[in-house]
């Protein structure tokens, strides 16, 4: 009965673990998410800027040096 007894308790352990963990884990996600929708912003902000910087840098680049 003791083994029965110890064997219960493990599994109590366990089980109240894997709670823990699938109560924590979408938090995680959703926070790891929210992150990579910023980054991607970011980033698509600063794509469209450096575009503009080229368009407006591509005339000075084409004409010819005036020295």
């Amino acid at each position: 009965m003791v083994i029965f007894g110890g064997l219960a308790v493990m599994f109590v352990i366990l089980g109240l673990f894997l709670v823990a963990v699938c109560l924590i884990t979408p938090f995680v996600v959703f926070a790891i998410k929210g992150n990579l929708d910023k980054a991607l912003e970011r980033l698509t902000a600063l794509e469209k800027r450096m575009a503009e910087i080229e368009t407006k840098t591509s005339g000075l680049r084409d004409k010819p040096n005036e020295d």
